[in-house]
């Protein structure tokens, strides 16, 4: 080992989550060594999620619940929201191999399930695994390609992404790869040419063993509360910075072939927030105090694009329970936002651009049936949500005009919205007027009304949770960094919420872990590929 190096691998990953597992496991798979470095112990938000991924294409677990599917319809939907974030050829790539990527992730120690979730949601029931997780039905109604549930939650119980990433950790660390936690990546290091050929950190590692261990205890107390209470979580996460900045010490790590960014995205940062998304304001912020944009730090500082920072999905769930998607969202003026019936992030999206106020009304029917559907329709943290709107969320008389006095909203125009939303609901021939389907519409006409605050800004119990999709601009083909003239910064990738990419555009639930896995993959195997670097680190 050359003395310049106090460590060195083939192929060095900065960041230990989905992404940046999925990249080691395939370098790895190679025959290359390889070196994960993560600034905590790994997990980052993908240990947090709901452990989804998107698939379809004629998966197993498709077949299994009787789903007919293809590649081509998933194309065609994915298409739509997409867009023109990463090439057509890249897209279908993904669509063509999506149910093989599903065997990886399970050849790899991950369950999934076919039981099919009956009711349009936000996350399903311990009884479901498999479910509609976009605007699948509202596409397919204006158009769009057929539609199928290609929402595969990894079979756990709750919030499952834990059990996602300890899967995924097991099999990276059965690969001989090299963990380096506690370990912060500061800069790049690159030789005279600019080719990247290891990084510079600080790492714990030499530290006292009682500043590692509450290192470890203190981050992972953290991490709950930074993620539903910020402010909290902020604090309790001070002492964790100050051990970081008394104990770290300087490690050089050397990348004989390639170095990836697989650091997550930059919601806890919050002046890159401010500064790139500040209609996101009033969110929740989903994120870990390791989402703080580094990883993209490190890439423009090594010359590298960026694409899409402006991007982030506000989510704005109306269901469970389901038959609040029967009711019709309006802004201040009276007016419809969208279909009700479009997965959250399309409803936050579409309420931020009202000015972020939004409100559904529902009459006394709707607000019943909601209620009975409550205890079985949701989990813990659905129930609070559903609950907290079917009560204190909500204000209720006993006509229109009245209803729309208390909220705040113009009376005549919310009249005119709903009488045209029941005139589409009680003729399934006649088209709704903002796109929904005849299966999604209820006629709100028995009184008394509600109407139920859905705006975005900070509530305990109804937070408007916010991820970034930006980041670094990558080739489709391999996943090297680009610089801003389109050439690639040589021994550099990116994967994951580092990188642009699947869902950069636009989110639904479970295609940023896909494209962890995809763009770690892709990531991984070119880094592996990748020619030998000079062995003499550049300061």
């Amino acid at each position: 080992m050359p003395p310049d190096w106090d460590v060195e691998a083939d192929v060095v990953v900065v960041g230990f989550g989905a992404a940046g597992a999925c990249a080691a496991l395939e370098a790895a798979a190679a025959g290359r060594s390889v070196l994960i470095l993560d600034r905590f112990g790994g997990g980052g938000a993908t240990a947090l999620s709901g452990g989804v991924v998107y698939a379809g294409g004629g998966t197993p677990q498709q077949h299994a619940a009787g789903v007919t599917d293809s590649p081509e319809a998933m194309f065609g939907y994915l298409r739509t929201e997409v867009g023109d974030a990463v090439p057509a050829t890249t897209l279908r790539e993904f669509c063509d191999g999506s149910a093989a990527m599903l065997a990886w992730l399970e050849g790899h120690g991950v369950p999934f399930e076919g039981s099919l979730c009956p009711d349009k949601t936000s996350y399903p029931t311990n009884r479901h695994y498999l479910y509609y997780s976009g605007s699948e039905l509202s596409a397919a109604a204006a158009g769009a390609a057929p539609p199928a549930p290609r929402g595969h939650r990894t079979r756990g119980r709750g919030t499952s992404g834990g059990l996602l990433y300890a899967r995924l950790s097991a099999a990276v660390r059965a690969a001989d790869v090299r963990v380096l936690t506690q370990t912060a990546a500061e800069h790049l290091v690159t030789d005279p040419s600019g080719r990247v050929t290891g990084v510079q950190c600080r790492s714990l590692r030499s530290a006292p063993a009682w500043a590692r261990l509450a290192h470890r205890v203190l981050h992972r107390w953290s991490v709950k509360p930074y993620l539903y209470l910020p402010k909290a979580g902020r604090r309790l996460h001070r002492p964790v910075a100050w051990l970081e900045r008394r104990y770290a010490r300087p490690l050089r790590v050397g990348a004989a072939r390639g170095v990836v960014l697989a650091a997550g995205g930059f919601a806890a940062n919050r002046p890159m927030m401010r500064s790139h998304a500040p209609n996101a304001r009033g969110g929740l912020p989903l994120a870990t105090p390791g989402d703080d944009g580094s990883g993209i730090r490190l890439g423009t500082e090594a010359g590298a694009a960026t694409a899409y920072l402006d991007r982030v999905s506000v989510w704005r769930f109306l269901s469970p329970p389901p038959a609040l998607l029967g009711g019709v969202l309006v802004d201040r003026a009276g007016q419809r936002i969208c279909d009700e019936s479009r997965y959250g992030a399309a409803l936050g999206d579409a309420i931020i651009g009202h000015g972020g106020r939004a409100w559904l009304l529902i009459d006394q029917a709707t607000r019943a049936e909601a209620r009975r559907q409550v205890r079985g329709s949701t989990l813990w943290f659905q129930r609070l949500q559903a609950r907290y709107l079917l009560r204190a969320g909500a204000v209720h008389a006993p006509t229109v005009a009245g209803v729309a006095a208390r909220a705040g909203v113009d009376p005549d125009a919310l009249a005119a919205t709903l009488a045209a939303y029941n005139q589409a609901a009680r003729d399934p021939s006649r088209p709704d007027p903002a796109g929904k389907p005849a299966a999604a519409r209820q006629a709100q006409d028995q009184p008394p009304y509600y109407l139920i605050d859905c705006s975005v800004r900070p509530r305990l119990f109804y937070p408007a949770p916010v991820l970034t999709l930006g980041g670094l601009v990558v080739a489709p083909g391999s996943g090297q960094v680009l610089r801003p003239d389109g050439h690639p910064v040589d021994g550099l990738y990116a994967a994951g919420r580092t990188a642009a990419g699947l869902c950069s555009r636009s989110y639904v639930s479970g295609l940023s872990l896909a494209d962890c896995v995809f763009s770690g993959r892709r990531a991984g195997h070119h880094a592996a590929a990748g020619a030998c670097s000079s062995r003499m680190p550049q300061r």
